[in-house]
């Protein structure tokens, strides 16, 4: 489970970025709804370009909870991939294990749906996976390993406890939570993908390095 200090961070960083990333902070972004800090509550001063893509960069980088490595490298791929490349690479991003197991309700948080892959709860097609990079292929099924599926989170799950805080489950997933399993029937689009980023920045960001 995250310390107080993680979710201070997280909230912190959240108030940042304007945008939640843990429930928790949704609900100090709607009390605050603005940056951190003493000059928090003024207008921000003109951003230059780079700033703007960079904190449009961040912003997707944190709703995944991966490393600036990782996303350069899933930005290459989607650059070499046929269409638009920040749609690819959110499409790419969203299959990843980790991020599935947040959107069908299995987890409040992506780093708890992190922590439940890398702990051996989680397997894909019947075969044990622990890497939260996983990318899962349209017709796999996501579902938990059945001697974990006695444990708190996954309760709170199956009675739907972590979804009332989750945006609803998106059309390319098709979701049992009684009996915690979740199948990616396709591909995600980009316009279904619950994130908020303006990829044609994170794009140029790239683009410029």
């Amino acid at each position: 489970m995250a310390t107080k200090s993680q979710d201070r961070r997280k909230v912190r960083l959240s108030r940042a970025l304007g945008v939640a990333l843990t429930p928790k902070a949704a609900k100090y972004l709607e009390k605050r709804p603005y940056a951190p800090g003493e000059h928090g509550r003024t207008k921000r001063k003109q951003d230059s370009d780079y700033a703007v893509r960079l904190r449009e960069k961040q912003r997707l980088r944190e709703q995944y909870g991966i490393r600036e490595k990782q996303l350069r490298i899933q930005f290459n791929e989607a650059r070499r991939t046929q269409g638009l490349t920040g749609e690819n690479l959110v499409e790419q991003l969203e299959m990843r294990l980790d991020a599935l197991v947040l959107r069908a309700g299995f987890a409040r948080t992506t780093a708890q749906a992190r922590q439940l892959v890398v702990h051996r709860h989680i397997l894909v097609d019947g075969q044990l996976v622990d890497r939260p990079s996983f990318r899962v292929k349209p017709g796999q099924l996501i579902h938990v390993k059945a001697k974990s599926e006695g444990i708190e989170p996954f309760q709170v799950a199956a009675l739907g406890g972590h979804a009332e805080v989750l945006p609803p489950v998106p059309g390319y997933l098709e979701v049992e939570l009684d009996k915690l399993q979740a199948r990616l029937v396709r591909r995600p689009k980009r316009a279904e993908v619950p994130v908020v980023c303006d990829v044609q920045l994170v794009v140029e960001y790239y683009a410029a390095r």
